[in-house]
């Protein structure tokens, strides 16, 4: 035991990525030393991993490496005083064109970290970010149009939103792969006594996004307002989202990882609740007052698995730990497009058909 590395960093697994950097960057401006595994394969991450090293020097630590790579795996979480598992294959899209790729990344590489967590004399607390796709298109809920709006016509779930009760429906690759590890994480606290929690994520949005058109839709919505081009919407325009500030989901990590021996061993559902949902109309509506633009918008087919509204309950965090989000939408939309203007912001991949058909 004695040749083991002392844990004395917090391991972010892509933690160059949007949500990793802005993890990373609190961590270290708060004085703890982190350690950065990512494999650096999505646009635009080497830049944020450029700034957090800029920004905090030796503080952050990088490894760049593969979840499905164990060994590299290993020697990480052997570091690791604890753990934040954000790294993932995260496109509806990608999972459709090579499945087992996604599956390898999303699924294999989540039981890796588990089984390096798992072999620790003393196995860090660990948050694992899922996916609210792990309930599918919510089977069973019917909806109404109203206004610019899909709602529920349960008024008990329009006005609280979808809670942890709602039955698990996995839809695409990804929401398989992404589910299956979920799973996983949960079953490891329960089986083998890991200090492990999970969130179902809703849409995260903030500095340090580079959105596209099939992951990080705010940020992409803003990126094409900015730059006067047209927005493709998929349907017809009144899909709801609750959508969470970067700041508030980093502050709801750090509290579930420093609470986990009251939360190991659940899902939590995370995001910005019924006061912060919004319809992509809606958002877009909001352009000219924010930022003096107004969206150009084409229409085309609805995609498989596109949920008409969903909005997340958050009460079960609220209630462990007084968790609330604080960030507004204007605010937050405001604080974004500031960074947007500011950062150099890589120009997005163009699509297949084949990768168009799905989010």
């Amino acid at each position: 035991m004695s040749g083991r590395p002392k844990p004395d960093r917090v391991l972010i697994t892509g933690g160059a990525g949007f949500i990793g950097c802005n993890l990373a960057h609190r961590l270290a401006s708060n004085g703890k030393r982190v350690l950065i595994l990512d494999n650096l394969s999505r646009a635009g991450v080497e830049q944020n991993l450029a700034w957090l090293q800029a920004t905090h020097g030796d503080a952050v630590e990088a490894v760049v490496g593969d979840l499905r790579e164990r060994a590299i795996v290993d020697a990480a979480v052997a570091r690791a005083e604890r753990v934040f598992h954000l790294a993932a294959q995260v496109a509806v899209t990608t999972s459709l064109v090579d499945p087992v790729h996604d599956f390898m990344v999303n699924a294999a590489g989540t039981l890796n970290l588990l089984e390096a967590a798992r072999a620790c004399a003393k196995p860090p607390p660990l948050v694992f970010t899922s996916t609210n796709k792990v309930y599918g298109k919510l089977p069973g809920v019917t909806f109404a149009v109203s206004g610019e709006r899909y709602v529920p016509r349960d008024a008990l779930m329009a006005g609280r939103g979808v809670s942890e009760e709602q039955p698990l429906d996995f839809a695409s690759p990804y929401g398989c792969s992404k589910g299956a590890a979920d799973q996983y994480v949960l079953d490891y606290a329960r089986t083998f006594g890991l200090p492990c929690a999970v969130f179902r994520m809703s849409c995260i949005y903030g500095p340090h996004q580079f959105g596209t058109e099939d992951q990080g839709w705010v940020a992409h919505f803003l990126k094409r307002v900015l730059a006067e081009e047209a927005i493709t919407l998929y349907g017809d325009g009144r899909q709801v989202r609750d959508v969470l500030f970067v700041d508030d989901l980093v502050d709801a990590l750090l509290l579930a990882s420093d609470r986990m021996a009251s939360l190991s061993g659940e899902a939590y559902n995370i995001g910005g609740g019924p006061e912060n949902a919004i319809s992509l109309h809606e958002l877009l509506d909001r352009m000219p007052r924010l930022i003096g633009r107004k969206a150009i918008l084409r229409y085309d087919e609805w995609r498989p698995g596109d949920q008409p509204w969903y909005v997340s309950s958050t009460q079960r965090f609220f209630a462990r730990t007084g968790w609330r989000p604080r960030v507004g939408i204007d605010e937050g939309l405001t604080r974004l497009c500031r960074w947007l203007t500011d950062a150099t912001v890589p120009a997005e991949r163009p699509q297949t058909d084949l990768q168009r058909v799905a989010s």
